[in-house]
């Protein structure tokens, strides 16, 4: 039985109240840069199959901005945090008041910011994550691309799979307080750990080892 299968729903509780204080943690810093006030909530963390994440992202085909992260420390791991170039350029817009930013590789701007944005948020997760757990982790500095949903995830997806055939989804909503009427900002982390973390990971939530 893999470490996948032992998680329950109050495992999956914990990870969701770790990712909301992270997210408090990202609204407060994103608010001090942005002067503005903005929420920012975890409606959802779940563990999924293989072939619901790529779905879950828009599909295989599906053009989506990324923000690439490898977590080092005691337990490694890959993160991707994605959203639809629409929702990307909203954000910058909000950072910048710049109208019309377009991910394609030759906005420096548009691509700094979304850099900054996935730094905040993937930061500010790993830190709750590491307080919690007591494990030593950090995020390398992230990367962006522009590219199809399943070229991004299948990475991630070939070194998990050698222990699990789910991924842990992080579903993250950003709403600019200051103006209600603005759309939210909504885009997923997948959380892919390298198949030697799973043990020092859910050992610290309570997760028994392999039998």
């Amino acid at each position: 039985m893999t470490f996948s299968q032992r998680l329950t729903d109050m495992h999956l509780d914990v990870l969701k109240e770790i990712g909301n204080i992270g997210a408090a943690h990202a609204a407060t810093s994103l608010s001090k840069l942005l002067d503005k006030k903005i929420d920012m909530r975890v409606p959802a963390v779940r563990l999924v199959e293989f072939d619901e994440v790529m779905e879950l992202a828009g599909g295989t085909e599906k053009e989506v901005v990324s923000v690439f992260l490898r977590i080092e420390g005691e337990a490694p791991g890959n993160m991707f945090f994605i959203l639809s170039p629409e929702q990307g350029e909203a954000f910058v817009e909000r950072m910048t008041g710049i109208k019309g930013v377009r991910f394609d590789g030759e906005d420096e701007l548009a691509v700094s910011a979304l850099q900054e944005l996935g730094n905040i948020l993937s930061g500010s997760y790993l830190t709750a994550l590491s307080d919690f757990t007591k494990l030593d982790l950090y995020p390398s500095v992230p990367s962006l691309s522009l590219d199809m949903v399943g070229a991004i995830l299948t990475f991630g997806l070939i070194e998990l799979s050698q222990v699990s055939d789910q991924a842990i989804v992080i579903e993250t909503s950003l709403t600019d307080v200051d103006h209600a009427e603005a759309e939210d900002i909504e885009g997923h982390f997948f959380l892919f750990p390298d198949p030697q973390s799973y043990y020092p990971l859910f050992k610290s939530l309570g997760v028994s080892s392999y039998e």
